[in-house]
């Protein structure tokens, strides 16, 4: 007697893939709760689009007789988006772009369309959000109108292939995965499977026609990949544009690439003609007036980026039982630690003060490193006394007071001499009270230095 086949699972777990042949409420393998969605059964378009590569350029050869000469990479034509990806686009490459609402996504990317076919490729941006006047008004406004790029307003996935087999393009923008649907698959645009299907389609177009796409994703309140976790392991690179909405500045940081490192940062700047690159941003985080008390420069490392941040802090006498602790900028649980440090190691009183706690230009400053530059410009203020600018700061502080060196300290050095400071004060100062020390002390000569209490 013939036995029966057990049937395929009929859920899976959108976070981490287990399968179960019943609906679950939690993931027994992650243990998730609310993840675990209904599969969807296979379309046919991927069994469609793998049929059409010749089975010879599959076969499975030596990996020494395999060449990367077939897979150069091109440049965008943004230098900054490009520093991200690690010098181009690979052909073939799957991106994904993510980032909240309003950052502006779309407006990097239509400058990265325009910028490709002006250097005479030919590209395909699908929008699923807006229409076709909303996308040209905003072309004419960046000056990013080009015959070679093609623009489709579509949210359905086989209309979206169907104009890149008449296009032919030779990059493909798809805005947004969450808003594109297939016909095949039940659900609204967005759901799981949806997105599941969607993006396993397109990267499927991109491998077996060396054809880069550039997916957008959105991104949920805590500012992680909305959907599967599944989209981020299909594609290439993982890429995150992140900005505060109150300044122009715009960050894009690769938070998975294949092609080459995750430590690099694009800087851009949203002005109302559209994006423009920062190939320097050295001088957006500093102050340009006089020096005053309770201000500190210190050298941030932005992937690869040294850059100057200065940290302004200001300090007021407070009569409420529990004084004011106000941060912009900086952890909130780093300057508490900061300010407990000061007082018992280097008798700096703030307990019945109001603390403020803020970088210049907007930029997050949340790294060990600037321990040593707050409990400066807080003691500074304190002391009403105020550091030249010709002074930086770097370090972590231990709750002994002592300093501990950062990451990459001789390339901060390096790019604080660049920019013309003449002394940084790190770990070579040993303690919280050396540093301030060594900073009051700097202009006098070694006599008299034996002699100078800190701040």
């Amino acid at each position: 007697m013939a036995t029966r086949k057990p049937a395929p699972p009929a859920y899976v777990c959108t976070e981490c893939g287990w399968t179960t042949a019943k609906w679950v409420g939690r993931c027994g393998e992650c243990q998730q709760w609310g993840t675990v969605q209904e599969q969807a059964a296979p379309t046919g378009i991927l069994r469609r689009i793998t049929a059409l590569a010749p089975t010879t350029e599959r076969a499975a050869r030596p990996i020494t007789q395999i060449t990367t000469e077939d897979a150069p990479r091109r440049t965008s034509g943004v230098g900054e988006f490009d520093r991200v990806l690690g010098g181009g686009i690979v052909p073939g490459a799957a991106i994904l772009l993510s980032g909240e609402p309003g950052v502006g996504k779309s407006t990097l990317l239509l400058e990265v369309a325009a910028q490709a076919a002006r250097a005479g490729r030919r590209v395909l941006y699908a929008s699923a959000e807006e229409s076709p006047a909303q996308v040209r008004l905003r072309a004419e406004r960046t000056g990013a109108l080009h015959d070679e790029l093609y623009l489709a307003s579509e949210t359905d996935l086989a209309t979206i292939l169907g104009h890149i087999d008449e296009v032919q393009p030779q990059l493909v923008i798809v805005d947004s995965v969450q808003t594109v649907s297939s016909s095949l698959i039940d659900g609204a645009a967005g759901q799981p499977s949806q997105v599941r299907e969607v993006a396993s389609a397109l990267i499927r177009v991109a491998k077996d026609r060396g054809l880069p796409i550039i997916i957008v994703g959105h991104v949920t309140k805590d500012g992680q990949v909305a959907g599967p976790r599944v989209l981020e392991h299909l594609v290439d690179v993982v890429c995150h544009f992140e900005g505060d909405r109150e300044t122009s500045l715009r960050f894009i940081r690769a938070l998975k690439n294949r092609f080459g490192p995750t430590d690099e940062v694009g800087c851009f700047e949203m002005t109302g003609a559209g994006i423009s690159e920062v190939p320097d941003p050295s001088g957006l985080f500093l102050s340009q007036g006089a020096t005053a008390e309770g201000t500190c420069v210190a050298i941030s490392l932005e992937g690869r980026r040294a850059l100057p941040v200065e940290v302004q802090a200001l300090t007021v006498p407070s009569s409420a039982p529990n004084p004011r602790r106000i941060v912009h900028g900086v952890d909130s649980s780093r300057v508490a630690m900061v300010l407990a440090i000061l007082e018992r190691r280097a008798d700096v009183k703030t307990s019945n003060l109001d603390v403020y706690v803020s970088t210049v230009g907007g930029v997050r400053f949340t790294e060990p490193a600037a321990d040593l530059a707050i409990a400066i410009a807080v003691a500074g203020s304190v002391k009403r006394t105020s550091v030249p600018r010709t002074v930086a700061a770097v370090g972590e502080l231990s709750l002994a007071g002592e300093i501990r060196p950062v990451t990459q300290a001789a390339q901060r050095r390096s790019e604080a001499a660049r920019l013309g400071y003449e002394q940084v004060v790190d770990d070579r100062s040993k303690t919280l009270v050396g540093a301030l020390r060594d900073i009051k002390a700097r202009d006098r000569s070694p006599r008299e230095q034996r002699d100078i209490p800190p701040f």
